[in-house]
């Protein structure tokens, strides 16, 4: 299993949507988190019920994102929320699920989310992207912090690519996001390939 976390961004899929989540469940990411948080709760659950088929057709862990009502109504294992809502959230909401994850932006943050129930976080932006343009990156250094500050798992998210894979593992990320490299690329399994070989880049 890859230490690579698809992020779902359908708008940035050149091609057929569903027809690229194929591929990169076939590659057995780490995970594939469908965040779509432009559709209606009705939409998401309706693109949702597809992936998750995908995914457990390849074995492929499937995170649903921000919409807990139809993450528990199609019966996902993994729920994403901004750290916002997981702080207004009930903990009683978070119990049907095998992993709670929260997007978080500093070691304080990180900590609050695993003092909620979080069984993973993730930390970011990291590097520059396109994704959070004219924002300074937080850079490795903030990541390694978050790492110290918390047992639960580091997802590193933000301009990871093969070239600087490796400073983020090396910071201690237990996996890496990748959004618009997953999205736009020709071809999936070089992708995978090439991030790999990121590990070795030192």
């Amino acid at each position: 299993m890859s230490d690579i976390i698809c992020v779902t961004n359908r708008k940035l899929c050149s091609g057929d949507f569903l027809k690229r989540i194929e591929e990169i469940a076939a590659c057995r990411p780490g995970a594939i988190i469908l965040r779509e948080k432009d559709l209606s709760e009705d939409e998401y659950e309706r693109l949702a019920e597809k992936v998750m088929r995908i995914c457990s057709g390849e074995g492929v862990f499937c995170i649903l994102h921000s919409f807990a009502a139809a993450a528990k109504k199609t019966g996902a294992k993994g729920l994403h929320l901004p750290l916002s809502m997981l702080l207004r959230a009930e903990k009683s909401e978070l119990l049907p699920f095998e992993a709670v994850g929260a997007s978080c932006h500093s070691a304080e943050e990180a900590a609050a989310a695993q003092a909620r129930g979080c069984t993973y976080v993730t930390a970011g932006h990291v590097f520059e992207t396109d994704c959070k343009a004219g924002l300074a990156p937080r850079g490795t250094e903030f990541l390694e912090n978050v790492c110290k500050s918390v047992k639960i798992p580091v997802l590193a998210i933000g301009g990871i690519n093969r070239e600087n894979a490796w400073k983020a593992r090396r910071a201690g990320a237990a996996g890496l996001c990748v959004m618009s490299g997953l999205m736009k690329c020709e071809n999936v399994e070089k992708y995978f390939t090439d991030m790999e070989k990121g590990r070795e880049m030192k």
